[in-house]
């Protein structure tokens, strides 16, 4: 196989960047619940234990959603999924904001995370194809960025939004920018060429590949690791480091900055060499998360801590999502949403070990603890991933980076 030829132009295909607006806008609504759950509650009468679970429907709603909706738009235009998808979300903001019944909120919450796990598997493999194969890592990369900087920017102004108006205000701007969105994306996002239409048997036998579950395993692990630890990273600074409480938005805006430019240069350094990029950022976020248990009592050092711990958690992330859909070969849709549904299995029993760590002994320690554990074993399916592309590459002279890689997995393609 002819090497790849390198992309000599440093930009990504315009439409990368609109497929990024829309992860931004997704992930704005993600995580903006966190701040408004006081008005929430008292606005539709619930404690906020139970408005809580606007968040625990959205995650819900991602897990089942992503691969159902995979599946269920397999025959459906990409770009038609796309829009479908975010007009769905639009509404869903919209019944949000006019209901008064929380048991309303609560289903629309559900229907955007739906319509969110659609757009995300889809819009995955539409950017890495405009992207083309050389830049693959780096077009989830950007994905990921818009993803990260809701956290930055959406979710602070979203939270900014409903407390100098009320908590329906963010959902009606957030409803109008997805309609926005909706059009710009049926604009630019070019129509399809002619494709096989596979069957919904076909989609899950391309996805026997082990290697597939291998990527899929290291996923959950290594974010379920460090959203563990940003779950109960506020007790941790305030009580722990001894930090003011108005200092932690501003710990977690470094944070948030840290994983945007680890998804940036983990999606560059993925393309070239992913196998070596994904063993040295684990390695480093279990190294960085075991340090947080030990000098998370000194203030300077909790917040540099926090920051690297988003660079080197994320970066790992555009790669090992590349991978997958690589390694899924004729089923990258549901290797998409296969990827965000490990995602958000690895958070969900991740934050769970780890309060359940907060409140023993261990106390404010436990849950970078339990990141530490869950990143060391990160390199578990890793090193098996290292260790079957040697034995394929065994009776082949060597080649270097992604081109190696990829004439590997063209190979095991054939032998399938």
């Amino acid at each position: 196989m002819p090497p790849l030829p390198r992309d000599r132009s440093s930009k990504l295909p315009f439409v990368v960047l609109v497929l990024a607006a829309g992860t931004f806008l997704m992930g704005t609504t993600e995580f903006v619940i966190a701040g408004l759950l006081p008005e929430i509650s008292e606005d539709l009468n619930v404690s906020v234990s139970q408005a809580g679970l606007l968040i625990t429907a959205f995650a819900a709603g991602m897990i089942v959603g992503a691969p159902a909706m995979a599946i269920a738009t397999l025959r459906l235009p990409r770009r038609s999924t796309l829009v479908l998808a975010l007009v769905v979300f639009a509404l869903g903001h919209v019944v949000a904001a006019l209901s008064s019944s929380f048991a309303a909120v609560l289903a629309a919450r559900v229907v955007t995370a739906l319509a969110t796990g659609a757009f995300w598997c889809v819009g995955a493999v539409v950017a890495t194809t405009a992207a083309g194969p050389a830049a693959t890592s780096r077009a989830l990369g950007l994905l990921l960025g818009g993803m990260n900087l809701a956290n930055v920017a959406g979710v602070p102004l979203g939270s900014w939004l409903g407390q100098v108006s009320d908590w329906r205000g963010p959902f009606w701007v957030l409803a109008a920018l997805s309609a926005g969105a909706a059009a710009v994306i049926g604009r630019f996002v070019p129509d399809e060429e002619r494709r096989e239409t596979r069957s919904v048997r076909a989609e899950f036998t391309a996805l026997r590949q082990g290697r597939v579950w291998l990527a899929l395993s290291a996923i959950a692990l290594l974010l379920g690791g460090v959203l563990a630890t940003y779950t109960y990273i506020s007790p941790l600074l305030t009580e722990r480091a001894g930090l003011p409480a108005w200092a932690v938005p501003l710990v977690l805006t470094g944070y948030g900055l840290g994983a945007l430019l680890g998804t940036t240069v983990g999606g560059r350094m993925g393309d070239r060499r992913p196998l070596a990029t994904l063993v040295t950022t684990a390695a480093a976020s279990t190294l960085v998360l075991f340090l947080l248990v030990f000098l998370s009592t000194s203030p300077v050092a909790s917040v540099v801590l926090v920051t690297v711990m988003g660079v080197t958690g994320f970066a790992a992330t555009p790669v090992l999502g590349a991978l997958v859909m690589r390694f899924a070969g004729s089923a990258p849709t549901l290797a998409s949403a296969l990827s965000s549904s490990a995602s958000n299995v690895g958070i969900a029993i991740g934050s769970g070990v780890a309060g359940i760590a907060l409140g023993s002994s261990l106390r404010q320690a436990g849950p970078p603890l339990v990141g530490t554990v869950a990143a060391a074993l990160t390199l578990v399916p890793l090193t098996a991933l290292v260790l079957m592309r040697a034995t394929r590459s065994g009776a082949t002279p060597a080649r270097s980076g992604a081109v190696a890689d990829q004439s590997v997995d063209a190979r095991h393609r054939d032998r399938a």
